[in-house]
């Protein structure tokens, strides 16, 4: 009869969540794992085989707390201008309240691991590919309505605005100003008019 796990596995991947987007996959060591966890290595390793297990599924709990909960704002938008500005204001507020400049989880594995790790790097391809998705339908459903322009294909203007989020949140990772990711979103958002 085997024995019961004396964990929560969500709460644990809270866990290991926070120390990965601090540290990186790389820098996070078995005993960095199995102190902030509060588990034995026993239980680290019967539970996720091996670091990049947990890592894996630690990004997969991120995408359904962070990717999706934006994805779902997106689609129930009623108004896709004031969505988008709210995407860059409630972005640059987390990134400048975010002490440890921690940056965001999926834009940190892609550098550091997306071109070596094939598994990894699909994770995050399939993340951007969804964000991608929900911005490209909000920004047709906004040229239909005429809050933005057709100067340009929906789906470019949604790389394009992906690419301004990326890139806050590489900027505030670095400790950019506030004022800074302000202009970025400001002329991001002056983009699509």
């Amino acid at each position: 009869m085997g024995r019961n796990k004396e964990f929560d596995e969500d709460e644990l991947l809270e866990k290991a969540v926070n120390l990965f987007w601090q540290k990186g996959y790389n820098a996070t060591s078995a005993q960095d794992l199995v102190d902030a966890l509060g588990i034995n290595r026993s239980s680290l390793y019967n539970t996720y085989t091996d670091k990049k297990t947990l890592f894996t599924k630690s990004l997969k709990h991120y995408q359904l707390k962070q990717t999706n909960a934006m994805i779902a704002m997106l689609a129930k938008a009623d108004n896709p201008k004031k969505a988008l500005k709210q995407v860059f204001s409630g972005l640059i507020q987390e990134s400048t309240e975010d002490t440890l400049l921690k940056g965001c989880l999926m834009v940190n594995t892609a550098v550091e691991l997306s071109g070596t790790d094939p598994v990894i790097g699909d994770i995050v391809n399939k993340n951007n590919k969804s964000v991608e998705d929900a911005l490209t339908k909000l920004i047709e459903k906004g040229q239909h309505e005429g809050q933005f322009s057709k100067k340009a294909e929906a789906r470019a203007l949604a790389r394009f605005i992906f690419g301004n989020i990326t890139a806050i949140k590489v900027a505030a990772r670095m400790g950019t100003p506030k004022k800074a990711l302000e202009d970025i979103a400001e002329v991001a958002l002056a983009a699509l008019k």
